[in-house]
């Protein structure tokens, strides 16, 4: 059993913008850091919320590693096109004002992407694609990380966890929105099961020798490697892998970022991460309503499809975390008490004391459910 205490979403919003302004981060770009990591911890991607808040962010700041009065450049411009320089800025600010740029554009272009190179780790991807729901346009967001995946029969990890996220309206359905690692689980998933002495399930990672292993310590830190998406090659993992490659190549590449193994998050000039946005109008191919329309229709003819033996229901993607935002914004966001603890230490390290009340407790059996 993992004990978790619950904690009002403001509160820790509060905390994580004056934990990023102590750190150097402008107030504007801590209060957009923070509503991102929020989000996260809301949707139940407790991996890539508050968990990163020191190691991640404020340690990078403080150790000159990330620049905290970035200037956000245009490269190249065409009206449906944008290439951005982050200047090695905190990766979630940029990332947001990007897509917002990316959005305009396929206000007056209908459809519109953007790059973006030397930038810094940015969150969930999936905040950046639905962003694109209330201008009733569909939304992409891909961004590559540093090597932590094997390749299909690799033994060292060669590409980031690289995740896929596109966000699809829809009119009484919730909307679509799928935010995936290429790698079977990211980079957090592993450091929250070794935080919480747990074995990981055979075939999220290997060994230092590429062989799958259940110990989390020995993927991270000990010199393993996640596996693609599908796993081992019997089970299809050379799609998770080429998907993974995909992302390196429109982020990294097209961007003009780092790619591959040359993304290094410790680099004293920075990780040079890049971005990949995309933003398409839906009534530039068709009435948004009719389209809306038929996504309640084909969400429903799946959802109400035959359920396998011993299931009752059948989730779209984005369901689940849509319903545990409802449910964390009333009762309260869950942190592991391992957490809590480190918060309280980094905290005070800081000068930003973690003394938030919390709304209550709970016990969690598992980690990790699909």
């Amino acid at each position: 059993m993992t004990h978790y205490y619950l904690y009002h979403a403001e509160d820790l919003r509060k905390y994580m913008t004056e934990v990023l302004y102590k750190s150097g981060y402008t107030l504007e770009d801590s209060q957009i850091a923070a509503d991102v990591l929020l989000s996260a911890d809301l949707r139940g991607v407790e991996s890539h919320g508050i968990i990163r808040l020191f190691p991640y962010y404020s340690y990078r700041l403080r150790k000159g590693i990330i620049n905290p009065r970035p200037n956000l450049r245009i490269l190249t411009e065409t009206p449906a096109s944008l290439a951005l320089d982050a200047d090695n800025g905190l990766g979630h600010p940029t990332a947001y004002r990007a897509m917002k740029m990316c959005i305009e554009k396929a206000r007056q272009s209908g459809v519109a992407m953007a790059t973006v190179r030397n930038s810094n780790h940015y969150g969930i991807a999936g905040y950046y694609a639905m962003m694109a729901l209330e201008n009733d346009m569909i939304g992409i967001s891909y961004t590559n990380s540093r090597p932590h995946q094997v390749a299909t029969y690799g033994r060292i990890p060669v590409l980031g966890t690289n995740p896929i996220a596109v966000a699809v309206p829809a009119q009484n359905q919730r909307p679509y929105v799928l935010d995936m690692a290429t790698s079977i689980v990211p980079v957090g998933k592993i450091t929250v099961y070794e935080r919480a002495g747990k074995e990981i399930p055979l075939g999220w990672g290997t060994d230092s020798t590429g062989t799958p292993t259940t110990d989390p310590g020995k993927v991270f830190p000990g010199g393993g490697a996640l596996m693609p998406l599908g796993g081992t090659d019997i089970m299809r993992g050379y799609k998770g892998y080429g998907l993974a490659l995909m992302v390196d190549i429109f982020a990294g590449v097209l961007a003009g970022s780092s790619f591959g193994l040359n993304v290094d998050p410790e680099k004293p000039e920075g990780s040079k991460i890049g971005h990949f946005f995309a933003a398409m109008r839906i009534d530039a191919f068709r009435p948004v309503e009719e389209f809306k329309r038929d996504m309640d229709t084909l969400i429903s003819q799946i959802k109400e499809s035959p359920k396998a033996l011993g299931k009752d229901r059948i989730y779209i993607h984005g369901e689940k975390e849509f319903e545990a935002a409802e449910d964390h914004l009333q009762h309260g966001v869950p942190l592991m008490s391992e957490v809590v603890e480190s918060l309280k230490q980094d905290g005070r390290e800081l000068g930003v004391e973690f003394n938030l009340q919390p709304v209550g407790e709970k016990e969690v059996s598992e980690l990790y459910s699909d």
